[in-house]
């Protein structure tokens, strides 16, 4: 397979580093934090929002490290560990409850990792009934958790279903098992079956893939074969992520063989096969690595234009207000953030004095906001309106941008977005390029780029 040579001229041009936003603004710019900071930011947002909530937990532990991660993770054998974290998960929620107490609407709960499926039957029904007894669950939320299927049994899957949860994500990242061993993680196709009919029989019908692209020893005709077996088993929701190499910032990314990493054309390649098999399939290219059937509700958000980009992804919860739990985790309020302490004994020990365990946060300014808006809607709805913007905001959009022309212009001539006085909107071929659009609009970009990973 030969890569279109517009493209690959492209991802020359455009492959450097930058952020996600899964925020904004991002990550890197949270400032020091205090149980105070968070505590002042929470009980104004309980004061004048309405927005229903959306929970967070973050459960960190796995047994053994797989050498991609780039998450925050504690590895560990020992369950006493995990069930004293459970304990701790549950007293947050209790301080929370005490401090800042709201009977707002839960829409969406997720627990993730780590490895969530790392708890046992018991410690996922308990920590799921405190939750459903400290916050008001609506009837239709979405109760969605991460799945290692290499580890998981029928009890498991029983606890999970009885206590409400009605989505899954199956991490699978490839099938073939040389990609397997030389990330250590092997994972039979038997056990990504296993888990998946579980499931399945017990009734959940919303089902996500994560797979990972880039990986050693990866190829486009391997992965190919991956991707078909992985249609076959035709779940909603399928996420295809970009292997980010930081070994400056993941140490365990230097026991990765650099020299077996596809190269930047075969990456693009892959990108291509990947985007023209799934959407070959029936599946719709939601955007960057998300694509999902088309009665999928992350696609109706799209095709009305209500999706949203948090911490988890692309999501429907644009009118949430997220609330995290557990060490490291990220809380989005409407005009704030904050993040949880990234050790697990000083999480603890601020659990202890009776404090929110927050460590870092940001208040949004007006210009945040304003911009923040603007990123959202490129990257998730792919068009912003001009004229809504003005309207919303109280801005006349060129006064406030000056040199808005000048920047797209680039883009424009590169045909990755379309731009007139009334609108921006990306293109198929901008869809590429998402991060580099939204790089466009963040006054925080400056010379530190290397904590983001390469936008190709």
């Amino acid at each position: 397979m030969k890569t279109n040579p517009r493209s690959r001229e492209l991802a020359d041009r455009y492959d450097v580093p930058g952020p996600r936003y899964t925020s904004y603004p991002t990550a890197p710019h949270f400032q020091p934090w205090g149980n105070n900071d968070w505590l002042d930011a929470l009980r104004e947002n309980e004061r004048y929002s309405q927005r229903p909530l959306s929970l967070y937990f973050h459960l960190p532990f796995c047994p053994t490290l797989c050498l991609y991660c780039g998450c925050n993770v504690v590895i560990t054998k020992d369950r006493q560990r995990v069930g004293k974290y459970v304990e701790y998960l549950m007293r947050e929620m209790e301080l929370f409850q005490s401090l800042v107490p709201t009977k707002r609407g839960v829409k969406q709960v997720h627990w993730g990792g780590g490895s969530p499926t790392w708890l046992n039957p018991y410690e996922i029904r308990k920590l799921a009934e405190k939750i459903w007894w400290h916050f008001n669950l609506s009837r239709t939320a979405e109760i969605s958790v991460e799945v290692d299927p290499r580890r998981l049994t029928e009890e498991h899957v029983a606890a999970f279903c009885d206590v409400g949860f009605n989505r899954i994500s199956l991490g699978v990242q490839d099938f073939d098992p040389q990609v397997q061993q030389s990330v250590r993680r092997l994972q039979t196709e038997q056990e990504t079956l296993n888990a998946l009919e579980w499931f399945r029989q017990r009734g959940v019908r919303s089902v996500n893939i994560d797979l990972i692209y880039g990986l050693p020893g990866q190829t486009v005709q391997s992965f190919h074969q991956t991707l078909n077996r992985v249609i076959e088993l035709r779940p909603n929701r399928i996420a295809v992520f970009n292997f980010a190499y930081l070994p400056t910032m993941k140490p365990h990314h230097r026991a990765i063989d650099a020299a077996a990493l596809p190269e930047r054309t075969t990456k693009l390649m892959m990108q291509e096969d990947i985007i023209a098999t799934l959407t070959g399939a029936g599946y719709r290219y939601i955007g960057m690595d998300h694509f999902a059937l088309p009665d999928d509700e992350l696609a109706v958000a799209q095709q009305e234009g209500r999706l949203h980009r948090n911490f988890q992804g692309y999501t429907t919860g644009a009118e949430c207000d997220l609330i995290g739990f557990g060490m490291t985790s990220i809380s989005s309020l409407d005009r704030a953030y904050a993040q949880n302490l990234k050790e697990l004994p000083e999480y603890e020990a601020a659990i202890d004095r009776g404090e929110l365990p927050a460590s870092r946060g940001l208040r949004l300014n007006d210009d945040d906001y304003l911009r923040r808006h603007i990123i959202n809607e490129l990257m998730c709805n792919l068009h912003l309106s001009i004229p809504q913007l003005e309207q919303d905001f109280g801005v006349d959009f060129f006064k406030y941008f000056p040199d808005v022309e000048e920047q797209l212009t680039p883009l424009v001539m590169d045909g990755l977005v379309k731009f007139d006085p009334d609108s921006i909107d990306v293109t198929e071929q901008g869809r590429l390029f998402l991060r580099n659009i939204a790089m466009q609009f963040d006054a925080y970009l400056g010379a530190n780029t290397a904590v983001f990973s390469r936008t190709v």
